[in-house]
């Protein structure tokens, strides 16, 4: 068996093929094509942790407040969006609607220390920021026994 090597013009003529069949589908769907990032429903995710308070920042760009969910059950912090749009187009020839739909969800489990009580989230300039803050420390009780 003989494989071929990326250097052969045999290769240069399939990666140029492949290359022009995925341009023809981004011209063609454009939302979701395989060089779009539309394609790839899960925004990028940053975690941070200071001495008081975890900190999650969401990049989403062009979503609304009120199209975020986020819910926690069980120490698992659940963050969902789901967006829907429609565009319609009505002349005395034709008509064209396209629907639009964009979603995600990512499920983060939460150390035992976050205080579930208190979780904080905002939506600014596309970016969600959730604020998971630390419960207080349990003090260790010194208790003494006296001897009877």
């Amino acid at each position: 068996m003989r494989f071929l090597s990326v250097n052969q013009p045999t290769s240069q003529f399939y990666n140029s093929e492949f290359n022009k069949f995925f341009n023809h589908l981004d011209t063609m769907f454009p939302a979701k094509s395989f060089n779009n990032v539309a394609y790839n429903n899960l925004p990028a995710v940053n975690v941070k942790e200071n001495e008081n308070a975890f900190q999650i920042e969401v990049a989403a760009p062009g979503l609304k407040k009120e199209d975020f969910k986020l819910s926690l059950h069980e120490n698992r912090l659940t963050i969902s969006a789901k967006q829907e749009a429609k565009v319609e187009e009505k002349t005395e020839k034709y008509s064209r609607q396209e629907f639009n739909y964009t979603s995600f969800q990512r499920t983060f489990t939460l150390p035992k220390n976050v205080d579930g009580e208190k979780i904080e989230a905002t939506y600014t300039d596309g970016i969600l920021h959730v604020g998971l803050p630390k419960k207080e420390e349990m003090k260790p009780t010194v208790k003494e026994i006296a001897v009877a």
